[in-house]
């Protein structure tokens, strides 16, 4: 299945799922258990992070195409450029389409730190990567976008709307979000996009929170906003962990609800190589391949 033609085609919200590759054998069977279980709800694609160290990004790739050969499931590579030479993507992605992998998720990456000779090569933008891949003939790619903005946009969203209007028009067909607590800021976006000509489906992604005190560190870095509604809902239950993931999962299915009843595309689960909670709102949700199909 590519993501362009089944954007296009598509009669009811996507379902997919994303995981991260494991740097350990003992994290390895933890992550076939979790993609196991969520495959059995049929979703459409499942995603593949490419991580900063050279091993996680063969594990990656291995991974990405043992799910393609298996065949039951269609995988989505991401692709990170910052850093890297022509030579080396050019490459991958030659092995990817040799095993059938045609869906590309074209992300810049994480500026190194200890390495601003990265910030020299051919690839500084996703927008670089995209226009690269598109070159080559066969792959559909989909692109990343930031409805409160990326940290490092002076301008917040309306930047991320106009990137995004530029990564359409080099060819991605679909965009994937950062996760977000406040749906207002996801119909803004999504209406602010529109008005600068993005017509791709924007697809939010879904953060269940399991653990609150890690998912407000994260969300410092990556620029999500924590609510005060959210956080004040948190407060009595921060330490226990099966309460806090309780609660979790119901804030989730309403934000979901609330998603799809706006007109989201699509939902897209940050899954942490954890199954229980994704699989217990895409069951509240209804959203089995059965009730899609």
């Amino acid at each position: 299945m590519r993501l362009d033609r089944f954007y296009r085609t598509r009669t009811s919200p996507s379902l997919s799922f994303e995981f991260f590759p494991p740097k350990t054998e003992a994290g390895e069977v933890r992550f076939w258990e979790a993609y196991r279980a969520l495959a059995a709800l049929g979703p459409d694609f499942v995603s593949i992070t490419y991580g900063a160290g050279g091993s996680t990004r063969e594990r990656t790739e291995r991974i990405v195409v043992e799910i393609a050969r298996e065949g039951a499931i269609t995988p989505v590579a991401h692709l990170t450029c910052i850093g890297a030479s022509e030579e080396s993507l050019a490459a991958l992605l030659g092995r990817y389409a040799e095993a059938g992998v045609v869906n590309i998720l074209a992300l810049r990456g994480d500026l190194p730190a200890d390495d601003p000779a990265a910030l020299a090569g051919p690839f500084r933008h996703a927008t670089d990567l995209i226009r690269f891949i598109r070159a080559r003939d066969g792959f559909a790619i989909a692109c990343a976008t930031y409805p409160e903005g990326h940290p490092e946009s002076p301008h917040g969203p309306e930047d991320d709307a106009r990137y995004l209007k530029l990564k359409q028009d080099l060819g991605a067909c679909v965009a994937i979000t950062q996760y977000f607590f406040n749906n207002d800021d996801y119909f803004r976006f999504v209406e602010l996009a529109a008005s600068m000509g993005v017509t791709i489906p924007i697809v939010p992604g879904i953060m269940p929170i399991r653990d609150f005190d890690q998912i407000a560190r994260f969300s410092a870095q990556c620029g999500a906003s924590i609510p005060e509604w959210l956080a004040a809902r948190f407060a009595p239950v921060r330490g226990d962990a099966e309460a806090m993931e309780q609660l979790g999962i119901e804030i989730a299915i309403r934000q979901c609800e609330a998603l799809l009843a706006g007109g989201a595309p699509g939902l897209h689960f940050y899954t942490l190589n954890r199954a229980h909670m994704s699989r217990a709102i895409v069951q509240a949700l209804g959203l089995h391949a059965r009730d899609r199909a």
